[in-house]
């Protein structure tokens, strides 16, 4: 007996994703109003709070976000009007986002985790994951491991994080993806 794969849903949704750096050309069309509509914004972290703030204000649709491994100057009213999804799953509509901040532990600095403690992370939200079902998109400043990471520690990705895409999505942003529009989101 042939077993079919479930067709593609679309949600249809565009999703602006930043990080790590001001890209000026994208900062250009949202101070002109020429950057086409987005439904949302994701930033995987390495980024001024002052800058989420305004993506946020400038484009008026959601922003959420996970905190890199340089974010040491955010606190929980800045950036403004953003919401942090670390150890968190959020829905959209129908789509589930789940988001998990940080770097490889390298120095003992913010937003730093070694692989236990980002399995953990993980693990701590067992209920949650099983409630939701599917998770259609995990958002991450680092990447899973031997995916587009590199060998020394602050750039190094998490094994965590391929056990997790491999059960639970098919979709992954983290911080190699830099600044990019989305469209549409094609999950199963």
């Amino acid at each position: 007996m042939n077993k079919q794969a479930a067709p593609l849903q679309t949600h249809g949704l565009k999703i602006l994703t930043v990080s790590d750096f001001i890209d000026k050309t994208l900062t250009r069309k949202v101070e002109t109003k020429t950057l086409e509509p987005v439904d949302l914004i994701i930033s995987c972290g390495d980024l001024d709070p002052e800058y989420l703030s305004f993506l946020r204000d400038r484009l008026d649709v959601p922003l959420f976000y996970v905190k890199g491994n340089h974010d040491i100057r955010y606190t929980p009213t800045n950036p403004v009007g953003c919401e942090n999804i670390h150890k968190r799953i959020i829905s959209v509509g129908s789509f589930n986002i789940m988001g998990m901040e940080g770097s490889m532990w390298y120095n003992g600095g913010a937003n730093q985790y070694t692989e236990a403690m980002m399995k953990k992370n993980i693990f701590n939200l067992w209920f949650s994951l099983w409630r939701k079902g599917r998770i259609h998109m995990v958002v991450t400043h680092a990447p899973p491991r031997h995916i587009h990471d590199k060998e020394d520690l602050c750039h190094m990705g998490f094994e965590c994080f391929n056990t997790l895409i491999k059960k639970k999505s098919r979709i992954i942003l983290s911080t190699d993806m830099s600044t990019r529009i989305l469209k549409p989101v094609l999950t199963g």
